[in-house]
C-alpha cells in the first residue's frame, strides 16, 4: 500500500478549471471582487441558504475580521478543542478566550456549561461545529438572547451541513467557513462568512478591503483579505461536484463504521438527529484500557504501513506554548481526555474502498496483537 494521507483535496477535471480561467485571461481582472468572485458569492448564497455571504482569502481571516466587525470588548466563551486559528482570531482582536469544556457525545462545546462562565465582561460565544457535528444551536441561542451576547460559529468543518432543514450558516449572528484545500469544499485557499445583517456586512466588506468606502474615502482601518479570481474559479468548479463528493465520503464512512463496529476500545461518533451531515472527517476515540494500546501506539502502527492518520485536535489550543500557563487543563477535563485519545482516519472522496477496509483490518489486528 502506498502512503495514504489523512486527506486529499477534491479537484475538478483540469479542462473544467481551464475553461473557467479563460474568462479571467480575457478580462485581465485577477482580484478585487471580479466576475468569478461575484458569481461564487451568488452560488454560495443559494447552496448555503444564506441571506448574505462575504468571501475571504482564507478561513482564518473570515473569523478574525468577523469578530472585529462585531466591535467586541472583553471575554469570549469558546472551546479549546479546535484548530488554533479559532483561539488566535479571538486573541488577535484583543479579546480574552474563556474556555468551556466539550461534551462526550459529539465533542462540541458543552452548552450546559456555558452560562456558568458568563461574567459582566462576557461579550460573545464562539462555538465550533467540530468534524461537522452541529453544536446545540438552540440552547446557545437561548443563552445568548438572555445575556445579550453575540454568537459567531466557527463552521470551518461544516460546509453543506443542515440542521432541521436549515443551512448551518444561518444560525447565530454569523458563521465562518474554511475553503482550505483539505476541506469538503475548497477554493484552493479561501473562506467565507454568512450572516443576515446588511449593516454588519458593510463593515465586514470594508475590513477585508483596507477600510475603503469609495475611491476617495477610507474611513476604517482594514486588512487585505480579498479572495482572488483564481480561487473563486476553483470554487465554482468544485461547487458543481460537492454533493457527489459528499456522497462518496458517506459511502466510505459507512465502510469505516461497519469495519470498526466490533473492535473493543474504539469509539465512533454517533450520527446526530435532525442533521444532514457532510462527512468531513472520521474521528475515532481509542480507550487504551479496552483496546490494549494507546492512541499514540495506534498512530505509529498505522504510520509503519504508510497510513498517515492525525491527532486532531491535539494538543488543546489552551496547551500550546503561546497560551501555556494561562489556563488550567483540569478546567476542561472532557476536552483534555478526548484530545489524548482522538485520531482522525484518512477520509476523502477519492479514497478507495479497499483501502478503508485495509485500514479497519489493521486496527482490528493490532487490537488483538
Amino acid at each position: 500500500m502506498s502512503k495514504i494521507l489523512v486527506t486529499q483535496p477534491s479537484m475538478p477535471e483540469l479542462s473544467e478549471y481551464v475553461s473557467e480561467l479563460r474568462d479571467i485571461w480575457e478580462c485581465k481582472w485577477l482580484t478585487n471582487m471580479g466576475q468569478k468572485h461575484k458569481e461564487l458569492q451568488r452560488e454560495l448564497k443559494q447552496f448555503l441558504q444564506a441571506q448574505e455571504v462575504e468571501l475571504f482569502t482564507n478561513g482564518h481571516m473570515a473569523i478574525e475580521l468577523s469578530l472585529q466587525a462585531m466591535k467586541l470588548k472583553g471575554e469570549v466563551i469558546t472551546t479549546p478543542f479546535t484548530f488554533v486559528s479559532t483561539t488566535h482570531a479571538i486573541v488577535r482582536n484583543g479579546l480574552k478566550p474563556v474556555f468551556c469544556d466539550i461534551n462526550e457525545e459529539d465533542y462540541t462545546i458543552d452548552a450546559e456549561k456555558i452560562e456558568s462562565l458568563i461574567t459582566d465582561q462576557t461579550c460573545a460565544i464562539v462555538p465550533v461545529h467540530v468534524y461537522g457535528n452541529v453544536c446545540d444551536v438552540e440552547k446557545i441561542e437561548t443563552i445568548a438572547r438572555k445575556h445579550g451576547l453575540k454568537v459567531l460559529y466557527d463552521a470551518a468543518h461544516a460546509f453543506g451541513v443542515e440542521y432541521k432543514g436549515r443551512g448551518i450558516g444561518t444560525y447565530g449572528d454569523a458563521s465562518c467557513f474554511s475553503f482550505h484545500a483539505t476541506k469538503v469544499f475548497n477554493t484552493i485557499e479561501g473562506g467565507a462568512t454568512t450572516f443576515a445583517n446588511k449593516e454588519y456586512g458593510t463593515d465586514l466588506y470594508r475590513l477585508k478591503n483596507f477600510g475603503i468606502r469609495d475611491e476617495e474615502t477610507v474611513d476604517a482601518v482594514g486588512a487585505n483579505a480579498k479572495m482572488n479570481e483564481f480561487c473563486a474559479a476553483m470554487g465554482l468548479c468544485n461547487l458543481r461536484h460537492v454533493s457527489m463528493e459528499i456522497e462518496k465520503r458517506k459511502q466510505l464512512v459507512e465502510l469505516y463504521r461497519e469495519g470498526l463496529r466490533e473492535i473493543k476500545g474504539i469509539r465512533v461518533l454517533p450520527e446526530q438527529k435532525d442533521v444532514k451531515p457532510n462527512y468531513a472527517y472520521f474521528p475515532i476515540y481509542i480507550d487504551a484500557r479496552e483496546y490494549g494500546h494507546t492512541r499514540d501506539d495506534l498512530y505509529e502502527e498505522l504510520k509503519k504501513s504508510g497510513i498517515i492518520a492525525r491527532k486532531y485536535f491535539y494538543p488543546l489550543t489552551s496547551n500550546f506554548d503561546c497560551y501555556k500557563n494561562q489556563y488550567k487543563e483540569q478546567d476542561t477535563p472532557v476536552a483534555s481526555k478526548i484530545s489524548k485519545g482522538i485520531l482522525t482516519l484518512p477520509l476523502y472522496a477519492n479514497l478507495e474502498k479497499n483501502v478503508v477496509r485495509a485500514i479497519t483490518e489493521k486496527i482490528s489486528q493490532y487490537c488483538k496483537g
